[in-house]
């Protein structure tokens, strides 16, 4: 993995390392992070910048790899699905986005801090 990469994947970790959501520590070590601009013109992915399932984590464009917060924000779902693998994405069957307590910790958890 390019270095750009490695480094956004580093401090959106060091971000959610202050945290205790969850009782292991978020892993990067298998996470993957792709630059997918054709992905984001399909219909349901063009309100995104990012997204991301179990190990990686989909990015616009490059430019998004400076954006702390956006990178925080998927890895923390990639945390979520450490723990909770087939309960995470399955809630968005069922509660919707908007609403969903896993988007809502993601989006919490990547808030910069005081």
């Amino acid at each position: 993995m390019e270095t750009a990469k490695r480094e956004a994947l580093a401090r959106a970790k060091g971000r959610l390392d202050r945290l205790e959501l969850y009782p292991r520590p978020v892993s990067i070590r298998r996470v993957r992070i792709w630059i997918a601009p054709r992905l984001f013109r399909l219909p349901w992915f063009r309100r995104f910048d990012g997204y991301s399932a179990h190990g990686t984590i989909l990015l616009r464009s490059r430019t998004f790899l400076e954006d702390d917060g956006l990178v925080t924000h998927e890895l923390c779902h990639v945390w979520q699905m450490q723990h909770h693998p087939v309960r995470m994405p399955l809630s968005y069957l069922f509660r919707g986005y908007a609403g969903n307590p896993y988007e809502r910790e993601a989006r919490e958890a990547s808030e910069p801090k005081p």
